[in-house]
């Protein structure tokens, strides 16, 4: 091993994390944030060692790639991997050493929601058990993209919840979003789309409709135990902004604090006539 080693290797020395049993531990905690099926599976001692000299043909396994970069989340895998040159002045301190025990709520920042995987998407929804909640101004990739309604129909026999708070077309927080945009009449349009697909499930037991007219800040997808969370940053369209992945722990306090957020609009939503 020669003397530079890889960036891995001097962030590993500044946290003073030594040799091969204490990166072990390091690594299956923050395996534990991610999937717990992912603890125990670390490199072998050969294996962590050419991690650290770089004597590497290719980038390691997927897993290891993100169990990586929960250890170091100021880094990307490929960063970790590239030569240590000596530059390096200030190392990040992790962010879970900043944040409450809960954090293991978060699951993935998505850079935008066009990001979010299709497949991620399609076991959110065919895996709901309970309950599915949405708050959003339109929402209609879930029925076009994803072929949400046949599946509601199919699972309300089996006792499943639904709610979707979706805009008023017409409401002044609506409008101003499609300017701000730069989609006049383009948001309104699918809002009165979204709202035609719903229509057609409304009669359904378990399946409650509302509209709301509030500045949305987030739109929330809550699958069960599983929440996305769309942000909106002004200017831009929702597709284009990251989105949170969660999931509900205990004492979890973004979990909450998004329910709460969902809740407090419904609570002021106008049902949907059937």
């Amino acid at each position: 091993m020669g003397e530079s080693g890889t960036l891995l290797r001097e962030l590993l020395r500044q946290r003073r994390v030594r040799g091969y049993p204490s990166f072990c531990r390091e690594y299956s905690k923050a395996a534990a944030v991610l999937d717990s099926s992912l603890t125990h599976r670390y490199p072998s001692k050969a294996q962590f060692y050419r991690w650290l000299s770089g004597e590497l043909i290719s980038l390691p396994y997927g897993e290891h790639c993100r169990v990586l970069e929960e250890m170091f989340p100021s880094w990307t895998a490929e960063q970790l991997f590239e030569p240590y040159a000596g530059a390096l002045n200030v190392v990040p301190r992790p962010v879970q050493a900043a944040v409450p025990m809960s954090s293991g709520e978060l699951v993935m920042v998505h850079p935008t929601r066009s990001a979010v995987p299709y497949d991620l998407w399609t076991e959110l929804i065919t895996s709901v058990r309970a309950n599915l909640d949405v708050l959003v101004y339109s929402g209609q990739f879930l029925v076009e993209q994803h072929n949400i309604v046949p599946v509601i129909r199919a699972k309300v026999k089996d006792g499943v919840r639904f709610r979707f708070v979706v805009g008023d077309e017409s409401a002044d927080a609506v409008v101003q979003r499609a300017v701000e945009e730069g989609t006049t009449g383009g948001l309104e349009g699918r809002v009165q789309m979204m709202r035609r697909y719903l229509r057609e499930i409304i009669p359904l037991p378990g399946v409650e409709v509302r509209t709301h007219g509030t500045v949305l800040y987030n739109s929330i997808y809550r699958f069960d135990d599983q929440m996305l969370v769309n942000g909106h940053a002004y200017g831009s369209l929702a597709g284009q902004n990251p989105v949170l992945q969660l999931r509900r722990v205990e004492g979890g306090h973004m979990w909450r604090h998004y329910m709460e957020s969902f809740d407090r609009v419904w609570a002021g939503a106008r049902e949907e006539s059937r």
